[in-house]
């Protein structure tokens, strides 16, 4: 599977007070453990969104249940005004607002080219010529500051050009195809594993991406992230998980300043407070 979810050329109807995706009492298990508890969350247009906690606390499965790869065991998943049942592989439509996922560990397929990683939905799915998709693959190259690498294969990148090349991948649009509706993209750890130097081009990118939506539109986003400089650099508003339940949601500007015994112990790297080791 590729980072691009599939496109849709239906237009939801949503005024500008309603959100993008709105889940209500998401839970989701794995054997007996409780991942997610009863999750309540509301994504609009225009957001940037951190969403944080100690690992194992569900994050990662919320953006998978939002992006359609997992379904949820309770609760309900609305993608602007309709509600899903089951995966997006299960559902036989297309849903009306198009949802992207750039994978933690970039999700590059060793045996391609980077070309052919990033084209790959195209080469499989759109009645594209070769030569059209190259020259879209190039685009989107040109995008995240990559040119003329089409030919390399990812065991020649850097992690952080991996990371650039799975953004390229994200982005990359079939001009057949309407990209009118709202847009979200789905950063999972896009930092993880980076020096500080490839952290900020990274950053950076996020946040020069998103002002490069459809039509020019800003784009929507969410990212799962530990590190606390992309948090702040590239997120408006914060989530708080821990123990399958938000608890804590506000503007990042207020992350230095609240007094939730969650945010204090998680900011501070403080071992007493309510967050407990995982065991």
């Amino acid at each position: 599977m590729t980072d691009a979810i599939a496109d849709s050329s239906l237009s939801p109807v949503l005024s500008e007070d309603e959100p993008l995706v709105k889940l209500r009492g998401i839970k989701k298990s794995f054997g007996s453990r409780a991942i997610l508890d009863g999750v309540d969350l509301d994504i609009y247009a225009g957001q940037a969104i951190a969403v944080i906690g100690p690992s194992g606390t569900g994050k990662s499965t919320i953006f998978r249940i939002i992006s359609g790869l997992m379904a949820p065991d309770a609760g309900e998943v609305w993608v602007g005004n309709q509600r899903r049942e089951g995966t997006m592989d299960e559902i036989d439509q297309r849903e009306p607002i198009n949802i992207r996922l750039v994978f933690q560990q970039s999700a590059l397929f060793d045996s391609l080219s980077v070309a052919e990683n990033i084209g790959f939905s195209l080469f499989e799915h759109s009645q594209l010529s070769h030569g059209e998709i190259m020259a879209l693959v190039n685009g989107a190259l040109e995008r995240v500051g990559l040119p003329n690498i089409g030919d390399r294969y990812p065991a020649e990148l850097s992690g952080g050009m991996r990371k650039r090349v799975s953004f390229a991948r994200a982005v990359i649009e079939d001009p057949s195809v309407s990209t009118s509706e709202p847009e979200i993209i789905l950063y999972d750890e896009p930092t993880a594993g980076l020096d500080p130097i490839a952290s900020t081009i990274v950053e950076d990118m996020m946040r020069d991406l998103s002002t490069q939506g459809p039509q020019g539109a800003t784009s929507t986003y969410m990212v799962v992230t530990h590190q606390d400089s992309t948090i702040r650099r590239t997120a408006d508003q914060v989530i708080f998980l821990y123990d399958g339940k938000v608890r804590w949601q506000g503007p990042t500007t207020e992350v230095d300043t609240t007094s939730n015994p969650y945010m204090r112990q998680f900011f501070s790297s403080a071992v007493e407070g309510p967050i407990q080791p995982a065991s």
